[in-house]
């Protein structure tokens, strides 16, 4: 796996980890919130990581919702950079940390992943249980109907309306960014909703915009049914993510971390591991190599 994009971390200590087993092993019905720090091991940045995350290695800002909405120009921009990246952000796969929380469903150690994240890994690496906080980059929608299409679909019509984009692949830089020419993307064509003509944009909460409320509802069920809750890969600075730390800790139940950085909920842990978590979680209740 590449891990270009995962920031300088100190080794995992064996102790912590067994103390992570021992933390769930009496906790069947954890609930696990992931972040982007499980994701950089696949080679997919985040923003904020030290050294390695979009903001210090590039002047590349999140979209934000109003912009979007009111933007020709910005939809534009958005599109064709998304359009150039397509292929390497949906070819990405999951790695270890994946792999083992979907063992962990099927060993019934875990009762359900909530993923700030929007590159289906989860999905690939076979959980079943999983609600997608901030949507998915995988589905297309129209801001004024119901209309909805498969991004890989919505790939090909891009693709087909934009022939000047061949050589969209010169456009990725090695470090990952994606730096077009204005001219293309002055140019770049993008299709209406084919339902009523509406603009379309990926089903991802962009920052500026909510979170459905039934999703938020329906996660503040699971934990309120929960033995507690693991955080992965995530320093919770976005609230919704730290919303559901502190459900948690108004139910009076155990919160664990495990994040290379310091986190927003370091405070309320009862568990805090400043470690990789590809270098934790598929250790624990990996019976198959220990004595």
């Amino acid at each position: 796996m590449r891990q270009q994009y995962v920031p300088q971390h100190k080794p995992a200590l064996e102790d912590d980890i067994k103390r992570l087993e021992d933390f769930l092993l009496s906790k069947p019905n954890i609930l696990v919130l992931t972040g982007a720090g499980i994701s950089t091991e696949s080679g997919i940045p985040d923003y904020r990581s030290a050294g390695v995350g979009l903001y210090a290695r590039t002047n590349h800002k999140p979209i934000q919702h109003m912009e979007f909405v009111k933007s020709i120009n910005v939809r534009k921009r958005y599109w064709a950079r998304n359009f150039v990246g397509w292929p390497n952000f949906s070819s990405t796969q999951p790695n270890a940390t994946h792999h083992a929380l979907s063992r962990f469903e099927r060993e019934a150690r875990v009762q359900s992943v909530v993923t700030q994240n929007v590159d289906r890994l989860h999905a690939k690496a076979g959980s079943k249980s999983v609600i997608e906080l901030h949507g998915s980059g995988y589905v297309v929608k129209c801001l004024k109907c119901d209309y909805r299409i498969d991004r890989h679909e919505f790939q090909n019509i891009l693709s087909s309306l934009n022939p000047a984009f061949k050589d969209a692949p010169d456009m990725i830089r090695p470090d990952g960014d994606v730096e077009i020419p204005t001219e293309y993307i002055e140019n770049f064509i993008i299709p209406t909703c084919p339902s009523c003509g509406g603009d379309l944009k990926p089903e991802i909460v962009f920052f500026g915009d909510n979170v459905p409320r039934q999703r938020l509802d329906t996660i503040a069920g699971m934990v309120y049914n929960s033995d507690g809750l693991l955080v992965l890969g995530s320093s919770l600075l976005v609230f919704s993510g730290y919303r559901i730390v502190l459900q948690t800790k108004d139910l009076k139940l155990p919160v664990a971390i495990v994040n290379i950085g310091e986190t927003r909920a370091d405070h309320l842990a009862d568990i805090k591991i400043s470690a990789k978590c590809g270098d934790v979680i598929p250790k624990i209740f990996d019976f198959r190599n220990k004595a």
